[in-house]
């Protein structure tokens, strides 16, 4: 079973070890940061530094000529990442044997939403979340769709995994993260997810819906969740909030919304990329769920992408609806998190590869080479060694 690892340019440019190092755990392949969002990261074995803070999502690479002239672009990188970055750490990588592929995320962008706040996702109350662009708008959806075929294709990459591609809601470790005091359940997030921006709300008209009264029968549902109702029903809770045919005509809305972008932005990376270049989306094969790992329906994806990365940090059983499929020649990446500091079990990672192939898993997915403590990547060494 193919492996990759994630890695960010900056646990690879500026330490002559890095390279050879990840090569030596027994990955055949990295999946390189091209474009990401702001965090902050520790780097254990860098020579020049131990924490790397990115201030704001940015491309980390020269961006093109196509974005002259334009309000939304994407940020150039700061000295966290100067110049090519993605490219400098490209070539150390390909060098030592490994095959490179981009990892670019997409509508995850908190200074897009503070630069340009009639971007971002509105909710029912009239909140603004900053970090979440609303990928209903046309502007955010070209803009989009040309930095995922920038971004996914730079020179000498072999393919690319797309993250993000679809909704987000509110779930986000934003800053000093405080939102977690109330309990809102797989539905009560649906809910809060819900765009109320102007073309949101003309979308909604479409499916037959008032967008005010939509806005305050979501207000109504999620008042009970407010004083501590426990909500652990999927979308059976939604129907029972919302009403089933509210929660119907939003789903219909957005899925068709998150859909028709999925498959034009596959489109422009392909007529961008050499032939033979994988596209892969991280999703989840449920369509209302929202966030980095977009929901999906797996029989459209898997007709539109060469597959898909699936999160398996709470265990596999997202990974059979993909499989299910049949589709030949398929790619269902497994992603297992191996930092043990951020909750991964890079101990139990052969058991884990193991039962994830037999869930149907074609290829295994390590986040992340560079956070990782000498440990866990002795660990993560065993465990591929005996694949």
């Amino acid at each position: 079973m193919k492996a990759s690892t994630f890695v960010y340019p900056w646990d690879v440019t500026g330490d002559p070890e890095a390279a050879g190092r990840i090569a030596a755990l027994g990955v055949e392949q990295v999946t390189l940061a091209a474009a990401y969002h702001s965090t902050r990261a520790l780097t254990p074995r860098h020579p020049r530094h131990r924490i790397v803070t990115a201030e704001h999502a940015a491309v980390l690479y020269p961006a093109g000529d196509r974005w002259e002239g334009r309000e939304l672009r994407p940020y150039a990188a700061g000295d966290w990442a100067p110049g090519d970055a993605y490219g400098e750490a490209a070539r150390s990588l390909a060098d030592a044997g490994l095959e490179v592929h981009t990892w670019v995320v997409l509508a995850h962008n908190s200074r897009l939403g503070a630069e340009h706040p009639d971007t971002s996702v509105v909710n029912a109350y009239g909140d603004r979340y900053p970090w979440a662009p609303c990928i209903a708008q046309p502007a955010t959806r070209a803009y989009l769709v040309d930095l995922a075929a920038e971004a996914a294709v730079r020179p000498g990459a072999r393919g690319t995994e797309l993250e993000s591609l679809g909704w987000y809601g509110l779930q986000h470790l934003h800053a000093h993260d405080k939102t977690g005091g109330v309990g809102l359940g797989d539905a009560g997030h649906y809910l809060m997810a819900l765009c109320f921006c102007p073309v949101c709300r003309a979308g909604y008209g479409e499916q037959g819906l008032d967008a005010d009264a939509l806005a305050a029968a979501v207000r109504d549902a999620l008042e009970p969740l407010w004083q501590g109702a426990p909500d652990d029903e999927g979308w059976s809770g939604v129907e029972k909030l919302l009403g089933e045919t509210n929660a119907a005509a939003t789903r219909a809305w957005r899925d068709d919304t998150a859909r028709t972008l999925q498959e034009t932005a596959v489109r422009a990376v392909r007529e961008a990329a050499p032939e033979g270049f994988q596209v892969l989306l991280h999703a989840d094969p449920v369509t209302y769920h929202v966030g980095a790992n977009a929901g999906v329906d797996p029989e459209h994806i898997l007709s539109v992408a060469d597959g898909v990365v699936v999160p398996c940090a709470g265990g596999t059983a997202l990974l059979a609806p993909f499989a299910e499929q049949g589709r030949e020649g398929a790619v269902v990446a497994a992603n297992f998190p191996v930092v043990a500091g951020m909750g991964g079990s890079p101990g139990t990672l052969a058991a884990d590869m193991a039962t994830a192939r037999d869930r149907g898993a074609t290829e295994v997915r390590l986040y992340h080479a560079g956070l990782a403590s000498d440990g866990d990547l002795e660990a993560v060494r065993s465990a591929l060694a005996r694949r």
